[in-house]
């Protein structure tokens, strides 16, 4: 396995686990201890006021993505291909979400955006987008074969 994908897992471990799914931990005592989600939104801010105002729903919402990053590193790591796919899904949508979670969303896009380089850069290596065109000579000695 290369380096690349170990490190791209690793960052996006970090991030479903404690970003993500360590939220939706966070939510069951504060619902077993009846703090009103009012309370909890004067601390966290987002710029839409609907995820604002819906601060519970987006905890557990946060528990789904956590969990299926989770199980794309955990895929890449064991070098499988659903696993690499899986996890750019996962960065690319977060980087279509990550501008609704501001301020939070810069941080999960540093580590989304940093993992996809990483996926992208070891699955296609060096390779170009169109073939080199051949030399003179190498045409030369092709025809001559």
């Amino acid at each position: 396995m290369k380096k690349s994908y170990k490190a791209a897992a690793i960052l996006l471990i970090v991030q479903g686990g404690l970003m993500e799914f360590g939220v939706f931990i966070a939510v069951i005592p504060l619902v077993i201890l009846g703090v009103q989600q009012h309370q909890i939104s004067d601390h966290f801010s987002f710029i839409v006021p609907y995820l604002q105002q819906n601060l519970y729903l987006m905890m557990v919402m946060s528990g789904v993505f956590g969990a299926v990053r989770l199980i794309g590193a955990i895929g890449l790591l064991r070098n499988r291909l659903w696993g690499l796919a899986l996890s750019v899904i996962n960065c690319v949508v977060t980087m279509a979400l990550m501008i609704f979670l501001l301020p939070a969303g810069i941080l999960d896009g540093l580590f989304s955006c940093t993992a996809l380089i990483l996926m992208l850069t070891a699955y296609f290596g060096n390779r170009t987008i169109v073939a080199e065109p051949a030399s003179q000579a190498e045409r030369a000695s092709d025809l001559a074969r």
